[in-house]
């Protein structure tokens, strides 16, 4: 069994992380994507410097095997994947709402099996990915998989108990974050703004704090405080944003995420 890499799946997340793998130092000899439209394949291919292959060529000597489909795929695919997977070789999903168990009972006995829930800030390098170890894999397993991801943003080891609250919070997380954006930057054009300027104070506004909240290690809370003068234009904000239950909206948004996570992982 080699150190070769087997991306199955060329879309946004397989295109990412072939090319954060390549940006970390990885020999485009060492990859290789297998991607069902073959004029995809082969843009890939010229794009990145990477051999692109059917699946079962693709798997066949790699020693990691990612699977980057959409869930509807997994099953088919999967029938092609176990005749050719190397012994030992370390499968890792990321595909969302699928359990390892499916994986497992799909693949050759004692295959092990990462799950990863990634995000979509992955196409810029900047992914919050948590991975949960299926029952035959190991430490080593979660290892590997966190070097792979590392290349690409950050990493964190969770129960995959765990996975559907992951998806709730970081999966579907972006999003959150982009409607607040977008509101705010309308927000600011009724005040009166163009719209290039009031997207480009709410952008560098939301990166400034994001790096605060990373940098400082500060409760929220307490950066919350730090910005609110008794009295001032920010508290008079707050009070509003309280008022219309924006933490209970948000409970309850993520809440809603988890549950239907859930649903589809039936």
């Amino acid at each position: 069994m080699g150190s070769r890499i087997a991306v199955l799946g060329g879309g946004r997340i397989g295109e990412a992380l072939l090319g954060g793998l390549l940006a970390a130092g990885r020999e485009p000899g060492e990859l290789v994507v297998a991607e069902k439209s073959a004029a995809r394949a082969q843009e890939l291919s010229a794009a990145l410097g990477i051999t692109a292959a059917p699946v079962a060529d693709a798997v066949r000597g790699a020693g990691t095997v990612v699977v980057a489909v959409k869930p509807q795929d997994v099953v088919g695919l999967l029938g092609e994947v176990a005749p050719a997977l190397e012994p030992g070789a370390l499968v890792v999903s990321l595909c969302a709402g699928l359990p390892t168990s499916l994986f497992e009972g799909a693949l050759p006995g004692g295959t092990p099996v990462v799950r990863v829930m990634p995000n979509t800030p992955m196409l810029l390098g900047a992914a919050m990915c948590a991975i949960s170890a299926g029952s035959h894999a190991g430490d080593e397993h979660l290892a590997e998989t966190e070097s792979l991801l590392g290349t690409v943003g950050a990493v964190l080891r969770i129960d995959e108990s765990k996975q559907d609250a992951a998806t709730a919070v970081s999966g579907s997380g972006p999003a959150y974050f982009f409607l607040v954006a977008e509101a705010m930057i309308e927000a600011g054009v009724a005040l009166g703004l163009t719209r290039p300027a009031a997207t480009e104070l709410t952008v560098q506004t939301a990166l400034g704090a994001a790096r605060m909240l990373r940098e400082t290690g500060e409760h929220p809370a307490v950066l919350r405080e730090n910005v609110t003068s008794p009295a001032g234009t920010t508290a008079a904000a707050l009070r509003e944003l309280e008022r219309h239950g924006l933490r209970s909206a948000l409970a309850d948004a993520v809440t809603a995420a988890h549950d239907r996570s859930v649903e589809l992982g039936r």
